[in-house]
């Protein structure tokens, strides 16, 4: 199991090793490593100066100067913005999908681009969302994207249609989702500094499903990785990119 890749495709290319099957919970694609100014689209184009300067500034909360900031130097670039950001996203996703073992089932995180992963994603890799399959003779259900926020991730959808495809997932045994449940020690990133977007109908439907497992990531640093809502189970699988290490669910 695993989360938060973000282009690194050396360690999930050894993910699966051992395990009947590799679970992908999103957030394949890198644009920004804020541990590493030097890695990802962003600096590639823009220089890791600049890279610099807007993670100081989304750190701060200045996310509508880090808006401006970006668009100004957007349009030093005289080729289409969007081409610009597909091809390099083509790039890391043709390295990513290829390091998938057999069989594999991923749903996206909010810094994906679902539009493009039908053309990565080979036979032995299931792409599900708002959908559920059987696992080794368990109900795994699928949800991906993020919520809403400030920073305008490619993946964010309202927080509606999130929960209508929380509903359509229905009883499982383990709910696999990218962002976790609405509860302050699972949203709260310790090293940012600030409370990411969790959800409320993922929470409800965790009180009123009870299923064995709610596994998540999107939080690199949560205050607490994992903890117990009444007969659930929640764990952050970690935060892949950094540690290289899959989380392990044993029955």
């Amino acid at each position: 199991m695993v989360s938060d890749v973000h282009g690194n495709a050396a360690d999930l290319a050894r993910a699966g090793e051992g395990a009947d099957a590799l679970v992908c919970l999103g957030d394949l694609m890198l644009f920004l490593d804020y541990a590493d100014h030097s890695r990802g689209i962003f600096p590639d184009l823009f220089g890791v100066e600049n890279a610099d300067r807007i993670v100081e500034l989304r750190t701060a909360r200045r996310f509508e100067e880090a808006c401006d900031f970006g668009a100004r130097l957007w349009a030093g670039i005289e080729d289409d913005r969007a081409e610009v950001v597909e091809k390099a996203v083509r790039r890391q996703y043709a390295e990513l999908f290829a390091a998938f073992p057999t069989p594999t089932y991923a749903t996206y995180g909010n810094v994906d681009m679902p539009a493009l992963w039908p053309e990565y994603a080979g036979p032995g890799t299931t792409v599900l969302d708002g959908q559920r399959v059987e696992i080794g003779g368990r109900t795994f259900g699928f949800v991906g994207g993020g919520l809403r926020t400030p920073m305008r991730t490619p993946f964010e959808i309202s927080d509606e249609e999130y929960a209508a495809k929380i509903e359509a997932v229905g009883e499982v045994d383990v709910l696999c989702t990218h962002i976790p449940p609405e509860v302050p020690e699972l949203v709260y990133d310790t090293v940012a500094r600030r409370f990411e977007r969790g959800s409320r109908a993922l929470l409800e439907a965790i009180r009123r499903t009870r299923p064995r497992y709610s596994l998540f990531g999107h939080v690199h640093q949560p205050l607490a990785r994992r903890m117990r809502i009444g007969a659930t189970e929640c764990v952050n699988v970690g935060h892949f990119a950094a540690s290289g290490k899959p989380y392990a669910l044993e029955w």
